[in-house]
């Protein structure tokens, strides 16, 4: 496995008002890791990118890749930057949109599994994609990640 330090994602947190307060999209990560659990296997939609590939231009396209939806149009809120316990550095934006989660077809990736079994199995980089609130967002997602829906939260109020 190769380690996270000094690796960059960029992502789109989504996110809309309804009677219920501000919600926020969020992927539940797919693969066999992340199966049976929920607090901290949630994520913004995201990516790596390489170091000569702009940030925004990297969360676009990841959006894209991990639900098969283009992004959405709208003014981009800059979050900023958290790095997660791994070491990966992530930069998000905020973009208020409504999209059906249903109509996500999310990327997939490849690994051996069982491990040293010399099978590779295909697994969805995200196996479910919903709306949260942001309390219940905020037991669930990954914990670096909170902050952003702290930033969120204060360009909303």
């Amino acid at each position: 496995m190769t380690s996270a330090r000094g690796k960059h994602s960029a992502g789109l947190l989504l996110f809309r008002h309804t009677d219920d307060g501000l919600e926020v999209l969020l992927g539940h990560m797919g693969g066999p890791f992340f199966a049976k659990k929920d607090a901290g296997a949630w994520t913004v939609p995201k990516g790596e990118y390489e170091p000569d590939e702009p940030a925004w231009e990297a969360a676009r396209r990841e959006f894209q890749e991990e639900l098969g939806l283009a992004p959405p149009d709208g003014e981009a809120v800059p979050l900023g930057e958290v790095r997660q316990a791994g070491g990966k550095t992530v930069t998000v934006w905020a973009v208020e949109a409504d999209l059906d989660p249903a109509t996500a077809v999310p990327g997939t990736f490849v690994m051996e599994w069982p491990p040293r079994s010399g099978r590779t199995q295909e697994f969805p980089e995200l196996d479910r994609v919903e709306w949260l609130g942001v309390e219940r967002a905020r037991e669930v997602i990954v914990k670096a990640q909170a902050t952003f829906l702290d930033r969120l939260a204060e360009h909303s109020a």
